[in-house]
């Protein structure tokens, strides 16, 4: 297999030079690094060369990384099923830039695309229906971001006496800051089925 990656590596980087920044294998897998403005062109070249064949898209996903200039790397993994190889796509882009959809190339990036939006707030130029997929109309923030706090910014719940959904500040108990980070066994007043058996080794 890490032969055959190989030869496709050097395939692709002998075929499209203008768009491979990088490529490396790593745990059986190839991942190709090229420049956002060969986004589109790159995945139709995957898509029609006849040594590649990746008719499908399996995901799109992108990592956070808030101390880089490029703060995100936008993660695309394809599926060749005429080849029986994978390739991993990744790019790095700043916060403020805007990604080429990829949705009339693979279809099924439609919906990777807005759960990219929803979690990292990365916008996708040319999508014809980039709005939350994940979280309410209404959510504030974008929640896989490293910077986005455990306990978000609002809870929602439901309120009987006014028979509609309420949303209020994050209001964090005291108790809940307090950790004394002892076994959740330790203390207990019940003895769970084994833990005899623990005993009687000690005394031993």
């Amino acid at each position: 297999m890490s032969e055959a990656l190989q030869e496709l590596a050097a395939h692709i980087e002998l075929k499209r030079p203008d768009c491979v920044l990088s490529t490396d294998i790593a745990f059986g897998e190839l991942t190709v690094h090229i420049a956002p403005s060969s986004l589109v062109s790159f995945s139709e070249f995957l898509k029609t060369d006849r040594a590649c064949r990746f008719s499908t898209m399996i995901d799109i996903t992108a990592v956070d990384h808030p101390t880089r200039d490029a703060r995100f790397d936008v993660v695309y993994h394809y599926l060749s099923m005429y080849q029986n190889h994978r390739i991993r796509v990744k790019m790095a882009i700043r916060e403020d830039a805007i990604v080429p959809s990829l949705h009339e190339v693979y279809p099924a990036a439609n919906w990777f695309e807005r759960e990219i939006f929803d979690m990292f707030g990365i916008l996708f130029s040319g999508h014809p229906d980039l709005r939350r997929i994940l979280t309410d109309y209404g959510f504030r923030g974008h929640p896989l971001r490293k910077d986005f706090p455990t306990t978000g910014y609002v809870e929602v719940r439901y309120d009987e006496v006014e028979k509609r959904v309420v949303y209020e500040p994050v209001k964090l108990v005291q108790e809940y800051r307090q950790f004394d980070f002892m076994s959740p066994w330790e203390g207990a007043e019940y003895i769970m089925p084994g833990d005899e058996k623990a005993e009687e080794g000690a005394k031993k």
